[in-house]
């Protein structure tokens, strides 16, 4: 039987030992291992940032100087299988601060052998390269003992003696005399160029003002020139303006058109189908019952009218035979009828003239009847003459017509009856 033991990423699990007396180590961070009870040890070691201050104090440099130097370095366990099981053979079972101290004496035991190499300038004016030579040359010592330099700076370089002080003084005062010589050089350049800046100012003004004369008559000018152009672009933009105003006035009334054309046709479509509608409605509530009615009336006429068929049929009937019998009155009247014309012919034929002359004697009050029949309707006849005896002769004149009118129409001849030709006085 055994337990799991797990291990975050900022450590290392080292389990030994096993079965059999296996020798077989296991190195595990950020994870978990199997260690079984009474055979096997287990043991951790960190794998966090350690942050050492190498000190050297008074170290002297190639020149003889003492100074001192302090560092700042950044280490770390490495995490590579054999470097790290390098760094659990040196430092397992050794607490943080024991590594420190020993990986400490080694960054410090190289400080110094560096600085007995550089001078002083070399070390104050170049820190980073001073540095980088620290790591580059300590990096494989503590490298064998399974720990990695991440950083290494330096933080303080000093001396008891004043020596960087006084370095710093001559530098300063070189720089002061340069400074002061520079100055007077620099009063004196600027001097000569004030003179030579004043005459070429005094040109410069005669030439500006000469410049200035001339564009100001060009300005004047090309301002001239701009007002016509401006008053020319303002007319036009003028016009333009209302050429726009007057179209856009256009748009909106051709689109005016189109909302009322497009109002119309709703108006139209509403229409037709309130129409559609009117028309379902009369469909409805006119011509269907109007067309049942049709329909009632349709079969009570085609009654009546098959009544009226066989009625007219039975009035044909009995008109027929109302008929056949009339006929046959009329034929037997006829025959008497005729009977008697043939006896009257035959009277006629045997008195001649005299019975042609007893036929238009007995017409003549009817043809007279019918002449005088529109004289009926007359209340009064007033004959205006201013002689009785013409009214006479008027009135003898058309009895002696009246022969010759008669014999003109029936072909008898009444000058041969005594009382009519002695009445008109006619002479044979």
């Amino acid at each position: 039987m055994g337990n799991c033991h797990t291990v975050g990423p900022n450590e290392a699990l080292v389990v030994s030992g096993g079965c059999c007396g296996s020798d077989y180590k296991q190195y595990v961070f950020g994870g978990w291992a199997w260690a079984w009870w009474c055979i096997s040890d287990t043991q951790r070691i960190s794998l966090e940032i350690m942050t050492l201050q190498p000190r050297c104090e008074d170290v002297e440099t190639a020149e003889g100087v003492a100074l001192t130097v302090t560092g700042v370095a950044q280490v770390k366990i490495m995490t590579e299988k054999e470097l790290l099981a390098v760094a659990c053979e040196q430092f397992l079972g050794k607490n943080v601060q024991d590594i420190k101290n020993v990986v400490l004496q080694t960054l410090e035991g190289h400080l110094r052998s560096i600085l007995g190499t550089l001078t002083v300038e070399q070390i104050y004016q170049d820190r980073d390269q001073f540095a980088k030579l620290v790591r580059e040359v300590a990096a494989p010592d503590v490298g064998r003992m399974g720990i990695e330099i991440l950083s290494f700076t330096i933080k303080d370089v000093y001396d008891k003696v004043d020596y960087l002080s006084s370095l710093g003084k001559t530098q300063t005062a070189v720089v002061q005399r340069d400074a002061d010589i520079g100055v007077a050089e620099a009063e004196r350049d600027a001097g000569i160029r004030e003179a030579e800046c004043k005459k070429e100012m005094l040109d410069v003004k005669f030439m500006a003002d000469t410049k200035i004369a001339d564009s100001k008559r060009a300005f004047e000018l090309q301002k001239s020139a701009f007002s016509e152009e401006v008053n020319i672009k303002t007319a036009e933009a003028q016009l333009a303006y209302e050429l726009q105003g007057a179209r856009e006035q256009q748009k909106i009334r051709q689109e005016e058109i189109e909302i009322e054309v497009v109002q119309r046709k709703k108006q139209i479509a509403v229409e037709a189908q309130e129409i559609l509608r009117t028309d379902k409605e009369l469909i409805a509530t006119v011509r269907c019952p109007a067309e049942a009615e049709a329909h009632r009336i349709q079969q009570i006429a085609e009654g009546e009218k098959v009544k009226q068929v066989l009625l007219a049929q039975a009035e044909a009937e009995k008109i027929r035979r109302i008929g056949e019998a009339e006929a046959a009155v009329i034929e037997a009247m006829g025959k008497a009828e005729a009977e008697r014309m043939k006896l009257k012919a035959e009277a006629y034929r045997k008195y001649g003239d005299a019975a042609k002359m007893a036929l238009v004697l007995e017409a003549l009050p009817q043809i007279a009847a019918k002449i005088a029949s529109p004289l009926t309707k007359v209340d009064e006849i007033v004959v205006l003459s201013g002689d009785n005896s013409k009214v006479t002769s008027e009135v003898n004149r058309l009895l002696a017509e009246l022969p010759a009118s008669v014999h003109a129409l029936t072909g008898v001849d009444l000058t041969k009856i005594p009382l009519i030709k002695k009445a008109t006085g006619v002479q044979v």
